[in-house]
């Protein structure tokens, strides 16, 4: 197999297939805070490098067509100055990292952030040294956050060491690193129905010898600058009878233990959704010292139901009112529109001018309702049909209720049989 040297400019991917497994080069930014305030005196909160990470021995799926391409080869000459973590990822390895092999040639951007991270008790001087890895996949439900330790290097004269870092370096010029937790995610953002149920996805994975026994996972709600506590678990990785404490504050939510323990599955399930429980949630898990989260956004929504104020439109000579309500759908977003489509037209007609809207009513379980009044125009002609079209985010497609013009029907039978009973009854009685 051919050995070419890889470019580490801009963005780079590349896939090897080989004995299973690929390495998979992101270009990254490395995110730290800035020097002074932002706004308050110059500097900004958080400065951004460019740096690059090698995904070493990634799965590939059997399935997955075997090329003969080229695994990464560092730069021949190392620069102290380039930022190019090299981390392994066979154990714990990344759900669905197909997506990352294949993102450069489907055109999917992704972002991928990398920031020093402190477990919980440790000192900024202490090795070995963590980092924090985010990964996102643009137009993808992939969602990753990383935790990287330092392999330890000996040091001496020989040593190159990354400037910025401050970090030993391998000879190729590369800081060693293994992935020891992971928290992912197979969705970033989910919509459910207005008093359905839900399920937010989150897992986690970490080397085959745990890092820790005690396990914290919580799910969190953020909404509108004011956040809240949803679920919190506290169990043990070993499974002994009766470590496992779940505290619920939002009723109706719930996680399966035995999935927690056996599978690293921390997915809460929400019941009977309310328009309170939209927002961002976020799941954090912690084993022993170390911890890392997911963001998940939830939007509850509600089609409406769509009725017209008749079955039957009559023409009259005297002004008719003809009423669309769209009622109990959530959020907020709709439009509502009248059309015309007469037996001769092809395309319908916007009825704009003698519409109005009534004011947005808000129900006790805060889905809204909404109605539109037309003005009947006195031009319509019988067999013209007359269309409310309603959108809302919550359908597929505009939804439509519609009623047809017709003429006023003749007087009947009956109407003149009792015409002329009352006439001649009227007569009779002027002759007695």
């Amino acid at each position: 197999m051919t050995m070419i040297e890889l470019v580490l400019s801009g963005f780079f991917m590349t896939c090897v297939y080989a004995n299973g497994v690929a390495d998979v080069v992101l270009s990254c930014a490395l995110v730290e805070e800035g020097v002074g305030l932002g706004g308050m005196g110059g500097g900004s909160l958080f400065t951004r490098t460019p740096a690059t990470l090698v995904l070493r021995d990634v799965a590939v799926a059997p399935d997955e067509s075997l090329e003969a391409l080229t695994p990464f080869v560092p730069p021949s000459i190392p620069d102290p100055d380039a930022i190019l973590f090299e981390a392994k990822v066979s154990s714990p390895d990344i759900p669905d990292a197909a997506v990352l092999l294949h993102a450069d040639c489907n055109e999917q951007e992704v972002m991928c952030e990398i920031s020093r991270y402190s477990p919980r008790g440790s000192q900024d001087s202490s090795e070995p040294t963590y980092f924090m890895v985010s990964i996102n996949v643009e137009g993808v439900d992939f969602s990753t956050a990383l935790i990287l330790q330092t392999l330890t290097l000996e040091r001496d004269q020989s040593t190159l060491i990354q400037n910025k870092l401050n970090l030993p370096l391998s000879q190729s010029g590369t800081l060693l690193t293994e992935v020891i937790f992971l928290v992912f995610s197979h969705v970033k953002s989910v919509s459910a129905p207005l008093r359905g149920d839900v399920l937010l996805n989150c897992g986690f994975k970490q080397p085959d010898t745990p890092l820790a026994q005690e396990l914290d996972i919580e799910w969190r709600l953020q909404h509108r600058g004011k956040g809240r506590k949803v679920l919190e678990m506290k169990t043990r990785l070993d499974d002994v009878e009766g470590t496992t404490v779940m505290h619920a504050d939002r009723r109706g939510s719930s996680m399966d233990a035995a999935q927690v323990v056996g599978e690293g599955n921390a997915s809460v399930t929400l019941n009977k959704l309310k328009v309170m429980d939209e927002g961002t949630y976020i799941c954090t898990v912690s084993v022993g010292v170390f911890h890392a989260q997911q963001v998940i956004q939830l939007h509850v929504i509600q089609p409406p139901q769509v009725t017209l104020s008749e079955e039957k439109l009559v023409l009259e000579t005297s002004p008719q009112t003809l009423s669309c309500h769209c009622s109990k759908y959530y959020p907020l977003d709709s439009q509502m529109e009248w059309l015309s489509l007469s037996p001769t037209d092809t395309e319908p007609t916007v009825l704009k001018d003698q519409v109005s809207l009534s004011s947005h009513r808000q129900h006790g379980d805060g889905s809204y309702s909404l109605s539109s009044h037309l003005n009947v125009p006195s031009d319509i002609s019988p067999g013209t049909k007359i269309i409310c079209k309603v959108s809302h985010p919550a359908l597929d497609a505009p939804l439509s209720v519609s009623v047809l013009a017709e003429s006023p029907e003749p007087a009947s039978y009956w109407w003149v049989l009792g015409f002329l009973i009352i006439t001649v009854l009227f007569f009779y009685q002027v002759m007695k």
